[in-house]
């Protein structure tokens, strides 16, 4: 891996950072405890149609690690981290696919970030009681996965021809 790559992963894992900071500062307040915008999975989003599958993935991963250490705790670390590598796998399998577009892999990622999420969660505090919740997580995963694909389209087509 030369110089040029080794930047253009740390200025993503940088975006998704700041985006990260700046999601936590935002005073959104959804009605329903855990639920975010997702801002960071835009970054995501980008490296998957523009890295390779591995690079991706160290993007997803170095980004939630780096969140959980500043911002967060192990927990929740943990919890990202399960919703996160699910997400990536799932998005991964279906562009692999070639039959979804940029717009229906983001809603899955984020559905199955949720999900992901929820079920560390159900392992954790060993109550299925959790999954009432799911409903409300899925619904949050399809509004913030199209934000974050219509999101993520832009910048893959404007940025295609790019040196990013």
């Amino acid at each position: 891996m030369d110089t040029k790559n080794i930047a253009r992963i740390g200025m993503m894992v940088a975006v998704a950072f700041v985006l990260s900071y700046i999601e936590s500062m935002l005073p959104l307040n959804f009605g329903v405890p855990g639920i975010k915008a997702g801002f960071s999975n835009i970054v995501v989003i980008f490296a998957l149609f523009s890295f390779s599958p591995v690079t991706t993935f160290g993007i997803a991963v170095v980004r939630i690690i780096l969140c959980g250490i500043t911002f967060g705790s192990l927990s929740g670390m943990l919890y990202s981290l399960a919703g996160g590598i699910l997400s990536f796998l799932v998005m991964l399998v279906l562009k692999k696919t070639q039959k979804f577009s940029i717009y229906g892999i983001s809603v899955a990622g984020g559905v199955f970030h949720n999900i992901g999420q929820i079920f560390v969660a159900m392992a954790v505090l060993q109550s299925s009681l959790l999954l009432y919740y799911l409903p409300f997580l899925v619904l949050a995963g399809i509004i913030a996965g199209a934000v974050v694909g219509i999101i993520g389209a832009i910048l893959v087509k404007r940025l295609r021809h790019t040196d990013i």
